[in-house]
Order: C-alpha cells, then structure tokens, then sequence
C-alpha cells in the first residue's frame, strides 16, 4: 500500500555520499603528498573558523581554488589532505580568522558559514562532503595545538591526520563525536521538541551525545527520557550524517514510545509536543495552517520525519 501523503521527490541528506576517495594509505608518505599538491587537477577547498571562501561564480559560486589561487588568498596555518577525486588530489586550506575576516571585503570572493552554503545552496552539492571533511579536521587542528598530555606543541604528520607531541612521544588524533537524534513514535503520532536556538516555526526530532559506555539504543531511550519525560522501548536506526560543528555524527533513529506524558526539561527544550503524521506531512509541505515548520532536507531530521510520514519504520 503507497503512504497517504505525497511529499515529493527526495532530497539529498547534506554533507553524505562524498565522491573522494580517502586514500589514507598515501598519508604517511610526503613526498606523494608532495607531489599531489603540485599536481595540476589538485584543487583546493579555502576556509577559516567558521567561514568558508567561494570564488563568486552564477549561478553558483566555485568552492574549489587551484594551487595559485589559494596560496594567494591568504598564508595557510594547516593543509590537510582530503582524498582524490577521479585521480585529481583534494586538500582543504586553514587560514588565520584575521585573514578571512579581510577576504570578506573583495568583491571576487564570498565568505560564508557552511550551514548557509548547504541550506541555500550556493554551491554544487558535490563539495559539501569534501568541505564538511575539511571544516572539520581543520578546527580539530585550531584547538589542538599542544599536547593534552604534557602541554608541549605538537607537530602535524599524517598529511594533517595527526598530531605528534615531541615531548613526551604522544600521538593526537581527530575525534569525532556521536550523537543520536531520534523520533520517539506512538502509532500515527510523534514527539517532537523545540530548542531556544530553532527559527520561531520550526520543530524537530530530539538529540543529545552518547556517553562513554552507552550503547545506540540506550542513549536514545536515555535522551527522550531526561528531556521529555518519555519512556521508550524499541529502537529502530534510520541513517547517520556527519555534521561538522564542530565535528559530530548524528545517528539517525525512530524510537517506540511507551508512555505518553510530557514533562519537558526547560533546561534542554523549550518545549516538546505530540504531532499527528498528517500534521506533520503538512508542516514538511509547507502548509501547515500555523505556519509551523521541520529541519530543511539538508538536516537528517528531515528525513527522519518524512520517513515515519511514508512508513519506512519498522521495529524488530
């Protein structure tokens, strides 16, 4: 039986389906990273804190600068090696905030946070993999440049994959940190919070990071108890994104829930409601009477919801 409710055709789920090829056996060797950073097809992706640099282009700006170009943008604090592309190297340029806040004046560039770039799509989807990539690790590289263990500064190796303390022989590597986000279910309705941060009409699943020793299903069941007062039971995995801020991966769930009383933590959640599929299918058209709204495609709790409006749930 199709589901009762036409959404449309399916968007992509930002910053997935990344086309390069990481080839991390070719890290650890510098002379190859070397010679791929002088090779003709590298390209280079230019970013700064939270800004990302675009060569002004209609109708979309170009995320990816050749070697000339970006050694003429600005000095680079960190270069990381991303990946290859079809043969052609990948690699993403840190540069100092001073200097990005300086390119946002010329009039050939356009100096742009990540979220903007995917939600209004000001580039080619295909460069959002690769920037989340670069944002990412080279943020890690901002706020890790002494040793935890001894407070010595650390040196890059790995073609920006690590970073080796001298002092005391420590070797640092990129962390990425896991979140579950999750739609809490109760036959053809579902919970769904809002945080101080949202835009005034729009409402989303739950989430929250997994703790150390914390299974999947148990930060989910954990999550929707703490922030809304909701017990549940069977834990389904929809999908993961990585989502670079800084640097987390969101799992995707839908959760069975047990009980029906909300008791909102105001410390988390602004609020959090009961929705029914048909009102939520009208809030991912874009017609709900009181204007209310979900995460746009580029968010995996878009596609979280639309899944539990078409049926694609099921527990075992």
């Amino acid at each position: 039986m199709p589901p009762r409710h036409d959404l449309g055709p399916k968007s992509r789920l930002g910053y997935t389906a990344s086309q390069l090829a990481r080839a991390a056996e070719l890290r650890h060797d510098d002379a190859a990273i070397g010679s791929l950073a002088a090779d003709s097809r590298a390209g280079f992706y230019v970013m700064g804190g939270e800004s990302i640099v675009l060569k002004k282009g209609s109708p979309l700006n170009e995320a990816l600068f050749s070697a000339t170009e970006a050694r003429a943008v600005g000095p680079a604090l960190e270069t990381v090696f991303l990946g290859l592309l079809d043969g052609a190297p990948r690699f993403g340029i840190g540069l100092p905030s001073q200097t990005v806040d300086t390119l946002k004046e010329r009039d050939d560039l356009l100096v742009i946070d990540l979220r903007s770039i995917a939600v209004q799509g000001l580039t080619d989807a295909e460069h959002l993999p690769p920037i989340a990539e670069a944002k990412a690790i080279l943020h890690w590289h901002a706020r890790r440049r002494f040793c935890s263990n001894c407070g010595a500064p650390t040196q890059v190796v790995e073609a920006g994959w690590r970073r080796d303390c001298p002092n005391c022989h420590m070797q640092h590597f990129p962390r990425t940190d896991p979140v579950v986000i999750m739609l809490t279910v109760d036959g053809d309705n579902c919970l769904l919070g809002r945080s101080p941060r949202f835009a005034p009409t729009m409402w989303s699943c739950l989430a929250g990071f997994i703790e150390p020793g914390e299974s999947i299903e148990d930060a989910v069941r954990r999550e929707t108890l703490e922030e809304a007062g909701i017990v549940c039971g069977r834990v389904a995995y929809i999908a993961s994104q990585p989502w670079p801020f800084p640097s987390s991966l969101m799992i995707g769930c839908h959760a069975e829930a047990v009980t029906r009383d909300i008791v909102v933590d105001r410390t988390e959640l602004e609020d959090a409601r009961w929705f029914s599929k048909d009102e939520v299918a009208a809030m991912l058209l874009g017609q709900h009477p009181q204007g209310l709204t979900t995460p746009p495609p580029v968010a995996i709790a878009h596609h979280i919801v639309r899944a539990w409006v078409e049926d694609e749930i099921g527990f075992d």
